[in-house]
């Protein structure tokens, strides 16, 4: 069984949270702490990640932007956007290679989404969940030892048109949109109770995954 802490911040800049997880990382790894989830927003910064670096992709200039080492391309993070990072250690039956990872992570966001009344799905064009043809949940992980940092994000009610200026990876812009822009209307709160509610399929060996 996985035992889970949680830690909920409001708003903090991404470089801080990123230097939390760094240390909690670590920690993770000496057995110092439990499997953690860290729930936050950011200020609005487009981390790049090293396939965009590679590809030469990068957001328009009025764009914040830092360089980060997690997989994946462009992301976006701002108000409207709840970004839930796991440091944990991915140690338990089917949890063997990053895939099956992040299928698992999908299907906790898409099992959530369910609870608020909303279908989400996989997509061939790239991993997260998708509703209506719109990428609204987006994963990026890096490890070290088998135990991750960064994580997912999910838009919920982000400022109209920004998220979707951006050209993800593989993916035109406005592909990747929110839920409150595919008429699904939610807050960060709700959503929140909802992944509690559905934490125990992180412990769960995932058929098909």
């Amino acid at each position: 069984m996985r035992t889970v802490e949680l830690i909920q911040f409001l708003c903090e800049d991404h470089e801080k949270i990123d230097l939390i997880m760094k240390e909690m990382q670590k920690m993770r790894i000496n057995d110092e702490i439990k499997d953690t989830l860290i729930f936050v927003e950011h200020p609005e910064i487009v981390t790049i990640g090293p396939k965009a670096k590679k590809e030469k992709i990068f957001p328009p200039e009025d764009y914040p932007r830092r360089l980060v080492d997690r997989g994946g391309g462009l992301t976006w993070h701002g108000p409207g956007q709840l970004v839930v990072y796991p440091v944990f250690k991915w140690d338990l039956k089917g949890e063997d290679n990053i895939k099956k990872i992040i299928t698992k992570l999908e299907e906790w966001v898409i099992n959530a989404f369910a609870e608020l009344g909303i279908v989400g799905i996989r997509d061939s064009r790239m991993r997260g969940v998708w509703v209506n043809g719109n990428k609204v949940a987006s994963i990026g992980l890096s490890f070290l030892k088998w135990v991750s940092r960064h994580g997912l994000s999910i838009n919920y009610n982000t400022p109209k048109g920004r998220v979707e200026l951006l050209e993800g990876c593989g993916l035109d812009a406005g592909i990747t949109s929110s839920l409150a822009a595919n008429n699904y209307l939610t807050n960060r709160k709700e959503i929140e109770k909802a992944l509690i509610k559905k934490i125990s399929i992180l412990d769960r060996n995932l058929k098909n995954n």
